[in-house]
């Protein structure tokens, strides 16, 4: 599967030139950022990995070594015929000149001895990747103590730690380091979280297959992917264009799409003649941009309270309407026979119902047969009462347990997988108000206090086994997306789900690059009028991880079948390719393309265009005016002071780095 793996010697005793970075990581966000790094950003890179063979994957029988090794070997052919064909990639010559292989160590831990013996004390930039947070924050705390000059990039889970860890960190900083440029101290620390820069993408693939969804300063970025015209129509254009895609998207032999495609691959960034020269392909346009509501905690699926439908049952709730129509009927029969008031009839039913009233001897005998009737009618009444305590009873023993699917759900979203990743994907689906099932064969998960917490239906017990994707209404759900960490179960679950539903949409995590290719083509072949995608989320993490190395700030990452296109925010002041250039002159295609402009003055801005304005409960606080400018005359001269959002491709995000580093003295 893995195919040869190049034999790469330990180098112990060369320490590695200044300027390099450190990639600390024991699965494979930490792989694929050194090859990001190596071979997109032409970077000196350590890459630190625990000895023995993954954690994540034991049954793999490559070591950690060897399944980086192996990646490094493939990614290196990739580039090598790369650089020998004759296609044009927007860049400027190879990016790896001159640029040693990637130097790698093993180590159970990053302590002191490892990072010193790593050239902690001469490297510009660490990532500590690793899956346990814990590990991360001790590490971090340890680089910053041995450099605090150093560039972090922490990979954690937990928000609200992240935040205060950056804090904490760049407050160190500061004090090791007086008089610091504020722009600098903001770029020394990075916490982010794979399953938040991943979720987004997995979440639009099982909503509609084509809206991609980007928050620049409150406002949402949707990219959505448009069928290629019929003959005689023209294709709206949006607002611009991003990308053209595979020529043989709609045809189930096709290519699938990845960089190894050649001239039928999906084009990024294409100019005006690329656009108006792909007859008959599908594209991904700018669509709209509208503002985002304040981040605000997920919904509960069925509403806060607690209604009679989650409480009683349909059965008894039909019964009580019987009785409570029987004992209608008897007023109404009363106040006709007896000619007495409204009132007074209610009264006597309801005296005759509780068993309290005396027997009307000498009364009509239509009196007495309604006082025989609501009799009978009463003894209902006693295991009516029963039932409702009892169901009562059930629900509250029951309120802390999982809900399960309820019988008439439809048009929902299947979710396998409650991990780090499956509960960020819960919670973006829940946030946008979409149905879900979660299938979760671990009653201890990560995920399973959110799904309670939510009321999300959740079906506990493994996905491979019968009847367990049926009890989570596959048969009637829009989408399946399985995000387990193990490939096989998501494949099986999605041939399986596919057998009961052939025009399933599917989305899976997969890992093996070649393995979701060839998993992709034969699902598309087998179901052509079905949605199938593959994601891999080191694979979409792992641009917005190297970002945050070169010390810029990654928006998001969107996929385009399989490429991924940025949306970065960067200065324009050491830019050459900017500066001084109108916005039609700055773009490059296949590379990048200038989108907005920050009009906000540099004092003013606010440092994370990614993140919401608080979520304000009584909906009184106005959320504040954007300060980005969308739509970009084409003659506006770009400046040194201006803040720019740029889509890129990752070469082209990565020689625009590079330009700004060799623009800069003393580097």
């Amino acid at each position: 599967m893995l195919g040869f793996v190049p034999p790469l010697p330990q180098q112990p005793g060369r320490p590695p030139s200044s300027g390099h970075m450190i990639v600390c990581g024991d699965d494979a966000l930490g792989r694929r950022l050194a090859v990001e790094l190596r071979f997109i950003y032409g970077e000196r890179v350590t890459l630190l990995l625990p000895p023995g063979r993954d954690a994540n994957n034991p049954e793999t029988p490559l070591t950690q070594r060897g399944r980086a090794a192996a990646l490094f070997g493939r990614m290196s052919a990739a580039m090598n015929r790369a650089g020998n064909g004759n296609g044009a990639t927007g860049g400027s010559g190879d990016t790896n000149a001159g640029v040693e292989a990637v130097r790698i160590m093993e180590a159970p831990e990053p302590s002191d001895d490892v990072l010193e013996e790593a050239g902690i004390d001469r490297a510009a930039a660490l990532a500590l990747v690793y899956d346990d947070d814990e590990r991360n924050i001790r590490a971090a705390l340890t680089a910053r103590r041995l450099n605090p000059r150093l560039r972090l990039v922490i990979r954690l889970y937990n928000r609200k730690l992240g935040q205060h860890l950056e804090e904490l960190l760049d407050q160190a900083a500061a004090v090791a380091m007086p008089g610091i440029d504020p722009a600098l101290l903001d770029a020394s620390t990075t916490v982010l979280s794979d399953a938040d820069t991943a979720a987004p993408a997995l979440a639009a693939t099982a909503l509609t297959g084509s809206s991609k969804i980007i928050q620049a300063e409150g406002l949402l970025l949707r990219a959505a992917e448009r069928p290629p015209p019929r003959p005689g129509e023209r294709a709206d254009p949006g607002l611009c264009t991003l990308a053209l895609l595979s020529s043989t998207t709609n045809d189930p032999a096709g290519a699938e799409g990845s960089d190894s495609s050649g001239d039928e691959a999906p084009q990024l960034l294409p100019d005006e003649r690329a656009v108006a020269d792909a007859a008959g392909r599908g594209t991904v346009v700018l669509e709209a941009i509208s503002r985002a509501d304040p981040a605000r905690p997920a919904t509960r699926m069925g509403g806060r309270g607690a209604p009679l439908a989650q409480i009683f049952s349909r059965r008894l709730r039909w019964s009580a309407l019987g009785f409570a129509l029987a004992a209608l009927a008897l007023v109404v029969a009363s106040l006709l026979t007896t000619k007495d008031t409204a009132l007074h009839s209610a009264y006597l039913t309801v005296l005759d119902l509780l068993g309290m009233n005396d027997p009307v001897e000498g009364a009509s005998p239509a009196r007495q047969i309604i006082q025989i009737l609501s009799g009978i009618a009463g003894l209902l009444l006693l295991p009516l009462l029963i039932a409702a305590v009892l169901e009562a009873f059930g629900t509250l023993r029951t309120a802390s347990s999982l809900r399960r699917p309820p019988r008439g759900l439809g048009g929902h979203v299947v979710l396998l997988g409650l991990g780090k990743i499956g509960t960020r994907v819960l919670v973006r689906l829940r946030e946008l108000d979409i149905p879900v099932v979660v299938v979760e064969e671990d009653p201890e998960a990560r995920g399973i206090p959110l799904a309670r917490s939510l009321h999300v239906p959740t079906v506990i017990g493994d996905v491979t086994q019968e009847g367990v994707l049926e009890a989570a209404k596959i048969y009637r759900a829009r989408a399946l997306l399985a995000l387990t960490s193990i490939d096989t179960t998501n494949l099986e679950a999605a041939l399986y789900a596919r057998s009961v539903k052939p025009d399933l949409r599917v989305a899976l995590r997969l890992y093996d690059d070649e393995f979701a290719t060839a998993v992709y083509r034969t699902l598309r072949t087998a179901h052509p009028q079905a949605l199938t995608r593959s994601r891999s989320v080191s694979h979409l993490a792992a641009p917005a991880f190297a970002g945050a190395m070169m010390g810029r700030q990654v928006l998001g990452a969107v996929p385009v079948e399989r490429k991924v296109m940025l949306f970065a925010a960067l200065e324009v002041a050491g830019h050459p390719q900017l500066e001084g250039h109108t916005v039609e002159q700055a773009f490059r295609a296949g590379a990048w393309r200038v989108l907005a402009i920050d009009a906000t003055p540099p004092a003013d801005r606010n440092p994370d265009l990614a993140a919401l304005p608080p979520f304000d409960p009584e909906g009184d606080t106005a959320p504040p005016p954007s300060g980005l400018v969308w739509d970009l005359h084409p003659g506006y001269v770009l400046r040194a002071q201006d803040r720019v959002v740029i889509a890129a491709t990752r070469r082209g995000l990565a020689e625009l780095l590079r330009r700004q580093r060799s623009a800069v003295p003393g580097r």
